[in-house]
């Protein structure tokens, strides 16, 4: 049953070197050729078009001068923060702006926003104004700091990331 198969081979075998080392090279060429064939007609079968596997479309980030967060949603995420921030709970509330801030960033930038990243990537990413990153970047790290460091945060801090995600979610930052 395997016969024909194995002439094929011989046959391609006819035309290589009889150096052991080039035949293992050719084969091995052969093979990633084939391998790479079987990938791109896999990409046809799955897409419907014809493409290289790792070529991707470049990222156009649409841009939405006009955008704000609702104000009902945001103001309940804020009162309970500052309900948080009363009761000596700093940590848990600069905690409850960066979740909100992670929500603004999947809203307006839904292709940065992974369950896999951290603050710290997504702060770090290039999808990001430098100025929202900057923002972001002060609530993430106090929170960094508070939750994987062990160190408590005081009202100070608090009033810093409050202002920070005030920044981040209402004004202008969003512009390149």
């Amino acid at each position: 049953m395997f016969e024909p198969i194995g002439h094929f081979f011989a046959w391609i075998g006819s035309f290589l070197p009889n150096a052991p080392f080039a035949r293992i090279l050719l084969w091995s060429v052969i093979g990633l050729a084939v391998a790479a064939l079987v990938v791109v007609i896999v990409q046809r079968v799955r897409q419907g078009e014809w493409r290289w596997p790792m070529r991707r479309a470049p990222v156009i980030i649409p841009v939405d001068e006009e955008w704000r967060p609702e104000a009902a949603p945001l103001r309940a995420w804020l009162e309970e923060a500052d309900l948080l921030a009363r009761e000596g709970r700093f940590a848990d509330a600069i905690h409850c702006l960066l979740l909100r801030a992670v929500d603004d960033l999947a809203r307006r930038r839904p292709q940065l926003a992974r369950p896999s990243l951290t603050g710290r990537e997504l702060s770090q990413s290039p999808l990001l104004p430098p100025r929202a990153q900057t923002l972001f970047a002060s609530i993430a790290g106090i929170v960094e700091r508070s939750m994987f460091g062990n160190r408590s945060v005081d009202e100070g801090q608090w009033n810093d990331a409050r202002r920070s995600y005030s920044e981040f979610a209402l004004d202008g930052v969003w512009q390149r």
